[in-house]
């Protein structure tokens, strides 16, 4: 969706003046830069811009920025009389979408920030001047105006990069704060922050009884055509990614169930290597739902300074925007038709539960012991991972009660790390749950940047349903071995929409798989990308192995031993931390 920028007035009579003088600026600024301003009371008000602008709701005394939609059968949770956040809990059960909200009290000054608990839109807030600012985008005119004094924090920026779950962790900045989605973030600033949902308590259901399959099937189907139906209403006309795999062959599905006419483009792009190719299974949906989709080349073009400095001006490393060349490629072919909206099936793995693994039959082993060896998709699940019943069963023994390891992304080219990271808020409960659904409430954070700015975002909405809040918490709260019906990754989601795709993809065992794509991309990039990394800031800084990198960063040895993932990821956040160094030491930064 687009972008937003609140500011409001804080207490503070001595401030008057300067918050006068930088609030006029700001909005005068803002229509520059073609957003539209919009009063939200004595003190307040909202600049919105790019696809889709940010609209607001007024809910009592909360106004919600962006995307608000009423929950078909809003569950409202058990509060305690006392809570003073209760109606901000049940607020969160009652709507759903990509929001953020602002609380205004007495003399209509601001006194919370709310993230919803999709994470869909961003919100890093700072006060300056008498002023509260949030904003989903580091608008660099903002900035310039601003000049805040904030720094990269080195120690953060260390854990960032071996972090799996660096999308929901704290922002590298010191200075800013980024609320966490799910919670509501007390003014000032620095009070503490309430948690109001989190995927444990979206997950406890799942402990309880089990529903029957059917009922499970039913309320999936309920929630993801709830959710397409939801993000495709926002506004029309529409594209639609197919790209020949279960997830987004979901999402198309329910369009058509939905509106057809809405979606003006249905949009595939195949690779030049076979797993990367899926127009055979296109082809079959094509033929299914009767729409005729535009197959084209996955692009790619090697990295260089000016792109990757191009994908780091957001508050958080560009890790989603590094397909840069396909990303543009869709942007301009979506704008042609008129669409300013992509739905997508991004997020399905970690939410329908991709990791049919003996994990599940430890989930399984929690709930039913010894029974578990008579269960029939036990046998289906240690059948695909090629062990025996029994070998599970002396896994889930020693496993079943066991505290779930940290998740840190091995990293052979970064120095040690001189700390252990924080757990992220979402899985410093995980423990009570096994260890397929702990994986798949990891997976959840990771789902957050899928949301995150890309070559499209400035141009097309893009919308992942399967991210939303209503598929979200039906998929938590049922037990993973449902979810892996039948043994299968993802196989209550096939019993769910069996009739509605074509067979081949229903039963499909292969998956789509871009490695190989990404690889040549690092390859092509290694005579920019070698100096560049070797002699650059995170080595500067003491946190890249020089010494490692010299040796991995060759065409031999990546041939041999992979690893263009990190090196990917390594990329972006020196983009980063280039980009925010320079701008942060410029004259108009102090």
């Amino acid at each position: 969706m687009g972008d937003y920028l609140l500011v409001c007035a804080l207490d503070g009579e001595e401030e008057a003046r300067g918050q006068a003088s930088l609030t006029r600026r700001l909005a005068r600024l803002a229509r520059a830069h073609d957003m539209d301003v919009t009063e939200l009371g004595p003190g307040g008000w909202l600049a919105a811009g790019g696809p889709c602008p940010a609209r607001v709701t007024t809910v009592s005394n909360w106004r919600l920025v962006g995307d608000v939609l009423n929950r078909r059968a809003p569950t409202l949770p058990a509060c305690a009389p006392d809570d003073p956040w209760a109606y901000e809990r049940k607020l969160v059960a009652r709507f759903w979408g990509r929001y953020i909200g602002v609380q205004f009290g007495p003399r209509g000054r601001p006194t919370a920030l709310l993230r919803d608990p999709s994470g869909a839109l961003e919100c890093v807030a700072w006060t300056q001047d008498g002023l509260l600012l949030a904003a989903s985008a580091a608008f660099p005119w903002l900035l310039d105006a601003c000049r805040p004094r904030w720094l990269i924090n080195r120690a953060r920026l260390d854990l960032a990069l071996r972090d799996p779950l660096a999308a929901g962790a704290p922002l590298i900045l010191d200075g800013p704060v980024a609320p966490p989605p799910g919670t509501v973030q007390p003014l000032p600033l620095d009070a503490s922050l309430v948690e109001i949902w989190t995927p444990g308590l979206a997950a406890r259901p799942s402990l309880e009884p089990w529903p029957g399959i059917e009922e499970a099937a039913a309320r999936l189907r309920e929630a993801v055509d709830e959710a397409v139906t939801g993000l495709a209403g926002l506004s029309a006309p529409l594209a639609a990614e197919v790209s020949g795999g279960l997830d987004s062959s979901i999402v198309a599905a329910a369009l058509v169930k939905g509106d057809r006419k809405a979606v003006r483009l249905w949009l595939n792009a195949h690779g030049d290597t076979p797993e990367s190719d899926e127009r055979l299974y296109l082809a079959g949906l094509a033929a299914r739902l009767d729409i005729a989709p535009a197959s084209v080349p996955h692009l790619r073009a090697p990295m260089t300074c000016e792109s990757l400095d191009a994908l780091s001006a957001g508050f958080r490393p560009g890790l989603n925007a590094l397909d840069q060349a396909h990303q543009t490629d869709w942007a301009h072919r979506i704008r042609a038709v008129g669409a300013e909206a992509l739905m997508t099936g991004r997020g399905g793995d970690a939410i329908l539960l991709q990791n049919a693994t003996a994990d599940v039959f430890v989930d399984l082993w929690r709930a039913r012991g010894w029974r578990s060896l008579l269960d029939a998709d036990a046998r289906e699940l240690a059948a695909a991972n090629e062990a025996s019943l029994w070998t599970f069963a002396l896994q889930a023994r020693r496993r079943a009660w066991s505290a779930h390891p940290r998740l840190q992304r091995p990293h052979a080219l970064l120095k040690p790390a001189a700390r252990l990271m924080e757990p992220h808020p979402w899985v410093r409960d995980w423990d009570d749950f096994g260890p397929a659904k702990a994986l798949q409430i990891a997976g959840l954070v990771d789902s957050v940047a899928r949301h995150e700015p890309s070559a499209l975002t400035p141009f097309v909405d893009v919308r992942n349903p399967l991210c939303a809040q209503p598929v979200v918490e039906a998929c938590l709260s049922l037990p993973t071995p449902i979810l892996t019906l039948g043994g299968r990754d993802r196989g209550l989601a096939r019993h769910a929409f069996r009739d509605r795709l074509p067979i081949e993809i229903i039963e499909r065992r292969s998956k789509g798989d871009m490695t190989r794509l990404y690889g040549r991309l690092v390859h092509d990039s290694l005579d920019f990308l070698r100096p560049w990394l070797l002699e650059g800031r995170l080595a500067g800084l003491g946190l890249l192995d020089v010494q490692a990198a010299d040796v991995a960063l060759t065409r031999d040895a990546l041939l041999w031993r992979g690893g263009y993932s990190a090196v990917m990821v390594l990329a972006a956040f020196e983009g980063w931390v280039r980009h925010w160094e320079a701008r942060l030491a410029a004259p108009a930064a102090r």
